[in-house]
């Protein structure tokens, strides 16, 4: 469907996101902005998670390790473009009632949308994928149990997703929090522990030509793009904005707007500190000890101690791992159940769900572990962070032509200059990626 039709569906989608959760979470009316903001924080946490995986740790350890502080401008770059993109998500939730699996649906031919259906299907995989790995990793490094062992014991977690999901969301978002909490402090010592020098730090956040015309950067650039802002994260916040119970005018709606804008602001700060603190740690701690060579996250662990002088670091990380881990299960399963939903109308049980998506996961993790060893599986994780970049596209311009279009939003249609911002971090990641593709098959 062209740009300026209305929707087919008419003024309404034919469901609510997510169905009985879907407003059911109460707001304040009124009130000082604090308490209002209150009752909205958590759909930004969640949100956030996702920023914050485990596939993050595999790019950021590599980037900084090898480039030192160099791609702290990237992680920066990644963020701004995560709070613009992750804005415009809540913006369509809010104003059409609909998630963006809805409005794809409801705006594209079927052809179009199983295309673009199968493309986030690809997405999320890829970063179950990263949670497999990171969480079997966690588990052999905490409690030494092996690397195979731990990816097939990551299918219990269905069970931790069935009670929280039966609790109500708001026992979700206090699960999601919680952990965050636990990475936010993990990695709050270790950088008190590495103490970088402030200067070098700052001068990482300053943009580069070598990310662009060393292929080696590039290519860890666009897998921390990739593991920053993550095409399933768009489906997942234009849906649990939803949950909240405002009004549903246009007063009701700005308002929500408003503090849902706020939430993820600060939820997706949050992710920008521990993004960052992994890769000054990596930098301080390998690159500025001359081990350029860490990729993998086992390594990085054996050496951190022994590196700081401290035996907790290597404690700390792996915690913190582990949180990453377990936190991604929870957002990963409700954008898998929100996406099946959007594009087929298909509602599958919660737990028939989470086991399709972690045992398609599973497979992957086992059969490059028995392959090439542990060792492979850090290729893997990299990989997978690619493969989510390379998805992007496909969840970001939809989004943007839904958001910049007056028919489909109405009075909540983006402004010119929203709409030039969204068209040219589109643009970008479009550019990055087919860069990345002509430098990986052409050897450059």
């Amino acid at each position: 469907m062209r740009d300026g039709w209305a929707w087919r569906a008419g003024d309404g989608a034919a469901e609510p996101s997510l169905g009985a959760m879907n407003a059911s979470v109460p707001v304040l009316a009124t009130g000082s902005w604090p308490r209002r903001l209150l009752a909205f924080l958590g759909p930004g946490y969640m949100v956030s998670v996702g920023y914050m995986d485990p596939g993050n740790w595999a790019t950021d350890i590599a980037g900084g390790a090898q480039f030192g502080y160099t791609l702290l401008a990237v992680i920066l770059l990644s963020n701004l473009m995560a709070v613009v993109l992750q804005a415009l998500a809540a913006r369509l939730g809010i104003a059409t009632g609909r998630d963006l699996a809805q409005a794809c649906r409801d705006a594209y031919s079927r052809p179009v949308g199983i295309a673009l259906w199968l493309a986030c299907e690809a997405a999320i995989i890829a970063c179950d994928l990263a949670e497999v790995i990171g969480t079997a990793i966690a588990l052999k490094l905490l409690f030494g149990l092996p690397l195979l062992a731990g990816a097939i014991l990551t299918g219990l977690d269905v069970l931790l997703i069935l009670l929280l999901m039966r609790r109500g969301f708001r026992a979700l978002e206090a699960f999601v929090i919680a952990l965050l909490t636990i990475i936010f402090v993990c990695f709050a010592i270790q950088i008190a522990m590495a103490a970088p020098p402030i200067r070098d730090v700052l001068g990482g956040f300053v943009p580069s030509t070598k990310i662009v015309t060393d292929p080696a950067a590039l290519y860890l650039a666009i897998g921390i793009l990739g593991a920053t802002v993550m095409p399933h994260n768009l489906y997942l916040h234009s849906s649990i904005v939803q949950t909240r119970a405002y009004p549903r005018d246009e007063a009701g709606k700005r308002s929500a707007l408003r503090f849902a804008v706020a939430d993820s602001t600060i939820a997706l700060t949050l992710a920008l500190f521990v993004n960052a603190a992994i890769l000054i740690m990596a930098a301080k701690v390998f690159h500025g000890t001359g081990h350029t060579g860490v990729q993998e996250i086992e390594e990085a662990h054996a050496l951190l101690s022994p590196l700081l002088g401290v035996g907790l670091a290597s404690t700390l990380f792996a915690l913190a791992l582990l949180a990453s881990g377990l936190n991604s299960t929870v957002t990963a399963t409700l954008a898998g159940q929100i996406v099946m939903e959007g594009f087929l109308r298909l509602r599958l049980p919660d737990w028939a769900r989470r086991l399709l998506t972690r045992g398609i996961a599973i497979v992957p993790v086992v059969v490059v572990t028995g392959l090439y060893g542990d060792e492979g599986t850090a290729r893997l994780l990299v990989l997978s962070q690619v493969v989510l970049s390379m998805q992007l596209p496909f969840a970001v311009i939809p989004l943007v032509r839904f958001v910049s279009d007056r028919a489909k939003m109405g009075v909540f249609v983006i402004p010119a200059w929203l709409k030039v911002l969204s068209w040219a971090i589109a643009a970008v990641i479009v550019v990055l990626n087919l860069k990345l593709l002509v430098d990986t098959f052409t050897g450059g």
